[in-house]
């Protein structure tokens, strides 16, 4: 038996990616748009784009192959670091728990100030997570991340770095059953944890849709910018669409171009 909360993972990875060998699997709809490919060839970059329609239970991807590539999750990372912070009470209350600044000046100004995690979240404070991370320490972060069943599930490389630039991996496919299960609520964690990090996730509007969303940047705690990220789920009237992006950050305007091209992504395939 396959239940729902890997439904989306195998069977999406059973029709858009054969390489993985998974077969005899009941079967969703799946579509492969080659034009959403374009988007990327013509912002002068290479990249992929993944989404679930709830609604219409389809998965569309651009491509076969790097849909299923697994890449550094960078700062997608901190959806999780934020679950089992408040899970394991390393963080208490969102909005009241202050995470002091250390003094240390770096290049994005908003990491220079004192955070609480909705505001470390918004403004993607990399030195607040880590050391969350190291709060939590290596046998409960190893516990929850297999509990999520979240990539590789790998975290060697260091407490503090595994994310970033150590052994940790997860593909768009992967991110985005991640991501619906949050949305739905179904992950093997507690209903507050789980409706908290829902409520201070980053939104944007687009029209009369709710993008509710977290970026990732590979590279940009060292100020090399490699890869970028962006995953979500948009909401429009009733409907719910999950996405994952991620994208080559070949020039400083890649890095806006993120959600630029996710909106566009999301308008092409009637999401937004």
């Amino acid at each position: 038996m396959i239940d729902r909360r890997h439904a989306l993972t195998l069977l999406a990875a059973a029709t858009l990616l054969p390489r993985r060998g998974l077969a005899d699997i009941a079967p969703m709809n799946s579509e492969i748009r080659e034009g959403l490919a374009t988007r990327f060839s013509d912002d002068g970059t290479a990249g992929t784009f993944v989404a679930y329609k709830v609604d219409d239970y389809l998965v569309i991807a651009s491509d076969r192959e790097r849909s299923g590539e697994p890449q550094l999750p960078a700062s997608t990372f901190k959806i999780p670091n934020s679950l089992i912070a408040l899970e394991t009470g390393v963080v208490q209350d969102p909005d009241k728990d202050v995470f002091k600044w250390d003094g240390v000046t770096r290049p994005i100004e908003a990491w220079n100030k004192d955070h609480t995690l909705r505001s470390a979240i918004a403004a993607s404070v990399v030195p607040v997570y880590q050391e969350i991370a190291r709060r939590i320490g290596q046998e409960r972060m190893q516990k929850y991340v297999d509990l999520f069943d979240y990539g590789n599930r790998d975290i060697g490389g260091g407490i503090d770095q595994f994310w970033l630039t150590g052994k940790l991996r997860i593909d768009p496919v992967q991110q985005v059953d991640f991501v619906d299960r949050l949305r739905r609520g179904a992950l093997p964690i507690s209903k507050r944890s789980q409706d908290l990090v829902r409520d201070i996730l980053p939104v944007t509007k687009v029209g009369d849709a709710v993008i509710r969303f977290k970026s990732g940047l590979v590279g940009a705690e060292r100020g090399e910018p490699s890869l970028g990220w962006m995953v979500g789920w948009a909401e429009k009237g009733s409907a719910q669409t999950v996405f994952a992006l991620n994208m080559d950050c070949r020039e400083p305007r890649h890095i806006a171009d993120r959600m630029t091209l996710t909106q566009a992504c999301l308008r092409d395939i009637g999401a937004i």
